[in-house]
């Protein structure tokens, strides 16, 4: 079947094979650049309209479609499967992407580390190897389970058959529920990807600042391990600030000090506590990991005020976490941090 997708750059038809994949992914899968965030629902980022055609709504009560005109015929492409030849208008420019179209994969759930009460870390093994830039997730769906989450890498490689994600359980999460009490060893799962536009580039960016918390550490350390291997320290500094609520709820402690101790001195790293008093001014476990106390985006704004050293003019902010967080963090970069709002590259949970 045949979807073609009105765009302020014109029309772009693609064929689509079947009706399992949603229009944004036929979209991508396609090599087009369409618009989109979260790629699951919760943003409301790739709005669209269908002019002509059938399609059914994979998800109606999706936090993003509170504003959709439904009467008009307004969609979520990410929540929107065709099932026949439809035209598609999306208030966007889009264009043919050149290389690196995301893809469907089929992997398998090979470990399952328990960092802490709460957060699981896991590897999938592909069935193909797949190639992706450091910062970017994968929509995974699970048998059983309803939807797609995303989870960024936790890994870097230019070409890998295993992937690492991190997890946090939630109060009703049916996939973290899932992945807790029910998924073990060899468990297949479905993926698509790579997706993401909140990536490491190191031919282009200088020096970086990363705010984040929870699980959302995860795509900071791809990015800090590709800029490890890139060299990119001491030439450019590093600072990552990233919260928890108290001492025992943090992690990577261990990765951290080692990416540290490879910086050669250019990267800093802060563990902020939002719930309970420092012990020290370093973790126990390392005098390379500094601890904080506050909110993660208020021990940023702290340490940037009190910092006489301004950021390079390619310097590069990175934040991940729930939405609060990522607004409040993004007001301390463009505030304190002085940093222009296309150098501010994010990833939202909800």
């Amino acid at each position: 079947m045949s979807i073609i997708f009105q765009t302020k750059s014109g029309e772009l038809p693609i064929d689509a094979q079947n009706d399992s994949e949603t229009v944004l992914f036929d979209g991508l899968g396609s090599g087009l650049t369409l618009p989109y965030e979260c790629a699951t629902g919760t943003c409301g980022t790739c709005r669209a309209r269908v002019m002509s055609g059938d399609v059914f709504d994979v998800w109606p009560d999706a936090p993003g479609a509170q504003r959709l005109k439904r009467d008009r015929g307004d969609i979520l492409m990410c929540q929107t499967r065709a099932r026949g030849n439809c035209v598609i208008r999306v208030p966007a420019l889009v264009t043919q992407a050149e290389e690196g179209a995301p893809r469907r994969f089929i992997g398998r759930i090979d470990e399952l580390s328990k960092l802490t009460s709460d957060v699981i870390q896991f590897d999938v093994v592909l069935n193909e190897k797949a190639t992706f830039s450091a910062g970017q997730f994968m929509v995974i769906n699970a048998p059983g389970v309803s939807g797609g989450r995303a989870y960024s890498m936790v890994n870097y490689e230019q070409q890998t058959g295993r992937l690492t994600f991190l997890i946090k359980r939630k109060p009703g999460g049916v996939f973290s529920d899932w992945l807790f009490k029910s998924a073990g060893k060899d468990a297949e799962i479905s993926l698509f990807g790579p997706l993401g536009k909140a990536i490491f580039q190191p031919e282009a960016d200088g020096d970086l600042i990363c705010i984040t918390g929870g699980s959302g550490i995860a795509g900071i350390m791809s990015i800090l391990e590709h800029a490890i291997r890139a060299k990119h320290f001491p030439g450019y500094s590093g600072q990552l600030y990233f919260g928890a609520r108290t001492l025992a709820d943090t992690f990577y402690v261990d990765k951290l000090a080692a990416l540290t101790e490879m910086s050669s001195g250019g990267l800093k790293v802060t563990l902020a506590l939002s719930h309970e008093a420092a012990p020290s001014s370093t973790h126990p476990a390392s005098e390379l990991i500094r601890l904080d106390e506050g909110f993660v985006h208020e021990v940023a704004a702290r340490v940037l005020s009190e910092n006489s050293v301004g950021l390079g003019e390619n310097a590069v902010g990175f934040v991940a976490g729930p939405p609060p967080m990522v607004d409040a963090a993004i007001r301390v970069l463009l505030g304190q941090g002085k940093l222009p709002p296309d150098r501010i590259r994010y990833d939202k949970f909800s």
